[in-house]
């Protein structure tokens, strides 16, 4: 079965979790296979044809994340590694604590055009939109 690749590693290598493999799977989006143990095999071109296929919800992200929230930096408080960001995005505040690191490596500093995306309990930052 060198051509197919576990749940797992299929979900690994479209950057989602094994259940969303698995809900594709039931749902037809996805084909697979079963090997002789009668675990799911996933052929490495139906990863490949999802991987290369815009992901899309119903709002017309290409994102996963169903909330966002578009806006302008408006504070940016670091110390040590981590950093709060604060964005405004229309009546919305939004803080998101993140590394240093990210801050650097986003550019985000007040004034800057910046995109939160919540999802879960997790605050995700996207510089520009």
């Amino acid at each position: 079965m060198a051509n197919t690749v576990s749940v797992g590693e299929a979900a690994k290598m479209l950057g989602v979790s094994t259940d969303t493999v698995r809900r594709w799977d039931r749902a037809g989006r996805l084909q697979t296979t079963r090997d002789e143990r009668n675990r799911r095999r996933v052929p490495v071109a139906e990863v490949e044809r999802l991987r290369d296929a815009p992901r899309r919800h119903a709002t017309g992200d290409t994102l996963s994340a169903r909330n966002r929230f578009a806006g302008v930096v408006r504070s940016v408080e670091a110390d040590g590694v981590m950093a709060l960001v604060e964005i405004e995005a229309g009546p919305h505040l939004v803080t998101a604590a993140i590394t240093r690191d990210s801050v650097e490596e986003l550019g985000l500093a007040p004034g800057v055009k910046a995109v939160a995306m919540v999802k879960a309990t997790s605050v995700m930052v996207q510089v520009g939109e």
